[in-house]
């Protein structure tokens, strides 16, 4: 027997959620809806909830609309089954869902992120592990301290200890030879990068892992016998055939890494993204999820990352999200499609979460004066009890609302408004109170998203019966 779930919503979703239930065929065989009496669903309360859910409840979860704020682990309490939230967007469940039923797992992955810190010789001790532990929440497993030539590092093993005694591992980044003896000594956890020479600086059994490098560059002999060398000397490597840019061999060095891995199939490999996302004008997301893509394939495990262009400022966060995407749909033997929007910066998937028959269905529905804002496939809507426009830009909506004289409604919606717009014309999702979802290019910011729905909901309050004189207008 499949998983039964029971799904709790209103009178106007129930209809759409059936349709979407059913969609899901044999998977969905023991699955149940339940109209809790509500005419919106995000409107149900734990206390009606408890009221008008029959007992007992034959289901394995129960899932509740996202909006409902319910506490969970009461509900789950009273019922004796779990209750979890599921999305906002009935457009969502599918996702959410996932493989089996079940919201995707991306809590896991198998690569290690080495994020270098490229000025580090020029920066303070200070200043260097500051932004190590930034770029650590961002993701990094390693910080990687880069060298500069020319430029004098004299602080590199105090700089060292200060980032082992924060917990860090610690790698160094130089094509200067006795650089990366003194950073050997200190302590570090790997050097980039030697080759069959260089290696000769460690010594035997050393529990340094150093990132080996073929000599001549693209010669993946010298590589082979360098990681020869050291396995014979006890000593632990990864190999890096080196990502060359666009139009400088390319494509040419993505044919490395697949020769290497045939000629080595369990060798520990690293690849440097930095050739491609800081060397290319293009947003880096997609960049990322297809060279972690090909790393998924060939089990590279060592990703190195730089974040020195603008335009590649969140290049760690994207590979951290990459990860986990490439994990969960390797580990389901699918494409890397359905599992998470991190990725998805600039364009969603499922834009908008009706259409615009639903809204103008919901619209007429209505019973309060409050403004409502969405977006569907023909524009911005704006509508309440007996007032419904659309618009493609928020300045053609703007004469209909009637709230010359409120300059904090005005205000508000403005602003919302203008979101919409943005969300529309990007093709985003747009959910009224909420900021716009830019996935890993924004870090998500509770207290901002907190004061959104806070202001969203004094506006409301404030602008009762403001829709209904615009109507009259």
């Amino acid at each position: 027997m499949s998983e039964r779930l029971l799904f709790l919503t209103g009178h106007l979703a129930f209809p759409r959620l059936e349709r979407m239930v059913a969609g899901f065929g044999e998977t969905a065989r023991d699955w149940r809806i339940h109209d809790i009496g509500v005419k919106v669903a995000a409107l149900m309360t734990q206390e009606i909830i408890q009221r008008r859910l029959p007992r007992p409840v034959e289901a394995d979860r129960v899932i509740l609309p996202g909006r409902c704020r319910a506490d969970l682990d009461a509900l789950a309490r009273e019922f004796g089954v779990p209750f979890e939230r599921g999305p906002e967007e009935i457009a969502d469940l599918p996702a959410y869902l996932g493989h089996g039923g079940r919201a995707p797992d991306l809590s896991r992955h198998d690569m290690r992120i080495f994020a270098e810190i490229v000025d580090a010789s020029k920066m303070t001790v200070d200043e260097v592990v500051a932004k190590a532990l930034v770029l650590q929440r961002g993701g990094a497993d390693v910080i990687d301290l880069g060298c500069l030539p020319d430029t004098p590092f004299d602080h590199m093993e105090e700089t060292i200890a200060a980032l082992k005694a924060n917990g860090l591992k610690v790698s160094v980044d130089s094509a200067n030879v006795s650089e990366l003896e003194r950073a050997a000594r200190a302590g570090v956890d790997h050097l980039l990068s030697l080759d069959e020479e260089t290696l000769r600086i460690l010594p035997d059994n050393s529990s340094v892992v150093p990132i080996l490098v073929p000599r001549p560059h693209g010669d993946l002999d010298s590589l082979q016998r360098a990681a020869r060398i050291a396995h014979r000397r006890g000593i632990s490597a990864i190999l890096d055939p080196i990502l060359d840019p666009i139009h400088f061999g390319f494509a040419a060095s993505i044919a490395r890494y697949v020769e290497l891995r045939a000629r080595e199939p369990e060798a520990e490999i690293m690849m440097g993204t930095g050739n491609l996302t800081e060397l290319t004008d293009a947003d880096s997301g997609g960049v990322t999820a297809a060279m972690l893509g090909i790393c998924s394939e060939l089990n590279i495990r060592h990703l190195l990352t730089v974040q020195v262009s603008p335009h590649t400022r969140r290049t760690l966060q994207e590979h951290d999200a990459a990860r986990r995407l490439m994990y969960a749909a390797r580990a389901d033997r699918a494409l890397p499609k359905g599992y998470s929007d991190a990725l998805l910066q600039l364009h969603d998937r499922r834009p908008y979460a009706a259409t615009p028959l639903e809204i103008a269905e919901l619209a007429r529905e209505l019973r309060d004066s409050n403004f409502r804002i969405d977006t569907t496939q023909d524009g911005v809507h704006i509508y309440a009890k007996r007032f419904h426009h659309v618009a493609g830009d928020a300045m053609s909506l703007f004469p209909h609302l009637g709230v010359e004289h409120d300059g904090a409604h005005a205000f508000y919606l403005g602003t919302e408004l203008m979101k919409a717009e943005i969300a529309f014309k990007l093709g985003k999702r747009y959910r009224q109170d909420e900021p716009l979802d830019f996935g890993a290019a924004v870090d998500i910011n509770e207290e901002d998203a907190t004061r959104f729905k806070e202001m969203g909901h004094t506006m409301r309050k404030a602008g009762e019966g403001r829709a209904e004189d615009a109507s009259d207008t």
